[in-house]
């Protein structure tokens, strides 16, 4: 199969849908890869990296969606690209459609094959496409929310592990997932005092077990949200409905409740965001106020260590994008349901019903369209 992969376009995303080594590894098998100019440097991977992988450097993301069976991506398609692609042609990354109305109908016009990273499953029905990103934003969350805390960031200046003498900050977690645990490993790291919030006894108990003391777990259905957010200097939105808008649970009045100079990260802000005050911002700009209150609304969080971020990707992407290429995505899908749960637009019709739901699309189930 030809495979080709684009320079990502969307503003400061500087990972690259396949690593020197994950090209190596398709080519050995007589896949051929295109790879856009310079499409790694920002992941530190040069031209001469990818071309004594195997792989052939085109000039133009013209070059790459012409002649290419199939397009690896890591962010969503921006409009420009979606003109580009062609009836049947398989589209393999991020995509959060039930966020992106517009994009959408415009896959949908596109009558290609598109297959989300963010909603392949596997047999405990987690999203292990998802898992590293998400692990990587967790992480990263308290790193920007200690950053934003910074006086000269609009925060109340407070430092969040404390000094002698001086108790640390508080950080409240929404959401005990992958987002949620990576989240409380630096924020306890950093001997801060942590709660997360989760509807899961049996994620709380885990979650219990792996931090013991350093955490507090609070079952979300048990208690009063909001006596806990006027408490916290750094709240973490990490809840996640899969392939669904995630649920705004801090509402407009919460926020005012909370102390001046506090930060909210909303790591959701991907599917929409879990803060009626977010909206999306970028690495460039990632911060602004509402009510005194400073939120980090970064819609490509590990865009912004794209080594790292490239590198855990690929290790899980990897087999999938092999499968595809080897049996073609008939035979891929339909001999592996939980691949199969990534369809999500086949030849014009939503092949996903969280995002059928949200944006109001007939849903027609995938096992009747893939043969």
């Amino acid at each position: 199969m030809k495979v080709g992969v684009p320079s990502e376009t969307k503003a400061q995303e500087s990972r690259v849908g396949l690593t020197p080594r994950s090209v190596q590894e398709l080519t050995k098998d007589d896949h051929i890869v295109l790879i856009q100019n310079n499409a790694g440097i920002g992941a530190g991977f040069s031209n001469s990296d990818y071309e004594n992988s195997g792989a052939k450097i085109v000039n133009s993301a013209d070059d790459i969606f012409n002649e290419s069976e199939m397009i690896i991506k890591v962010k969503e398609p921006q409009m420009n690209e979606v003109e580009m692609l062609k009836e049947n042609q398989i589209l393999f990354t991020y995509l959060h459609l039930s966020a992106a109305p517009q994009l959408t109908k415009a896959l949908i016009d596109s009558k290609s094959i598109c297959i989300a990273y963010e909603t392949v499953t596997d047999q405990n029905n987690k999203l292990p496409l998802l898992a590293p990103m998400s692990a990587v934003a967790g992480r990263m969350s308290i790193q920007a929310g200690a950053y934003s805390l910074e006086k000269h960031k609009g925060g109340s200046g407070l430092l969040l592990g404390g000094a002698p003498g001086v108790l640390p900050g508080t950080v409240l977690i929404l959401g005990g997932g992958v987002v949620g645990e990576n989240a409380a490993i630096i924020a306890t790291g950093m001997q801060a005092k942590v709660f997360i919030t989760d509807k899961s006894e049996q994620r709380l108990e885990e979650l219990k077990e792996k931090f013991g003391d350093k955490i507090e777990p609070l079952h979300s259905d048990k208690i009063n949200i909001q006596d806990y957010i006027s408490e916290c200097d750094l709240l973490v939105g990490g809840v996640l409905v899969p392939g669904s808008n995630a649920p705004k649970i801090i509402t407009k009045e919460m926020i005012k409740e909370m102390k001046s100079g506090s930060v909210i990260v909303d790591v959701a802000i991907d599917q929409g965001g879990c803060v009626e005050t977010s909206k999306p911002t970028t690495h460039a700009n990632p911060t602004y106020i509402v009510d005194d209150i400073v939120h980090y609304c970064v819609a490509n969080m590990p865009g912004g260590v794209p080594r790292t971020s490239t590198l855990a990707l690929n290790t899980v992407t990897l087999p999938f994008i092999q499968n595809l290429a080897a049996n073609g995505f008939n035979k891929a899908l339909k001999n592996d349901k939980n691949f199969m749960d990534g369809l999500n637009i086949y030849k014009g019709s939503v092949t996903y019903k969280a995002i059928a739901d949200d944006l109001s699309y007939e849903y027609i189930d995938p096992e009747t369209l893939v043969h």
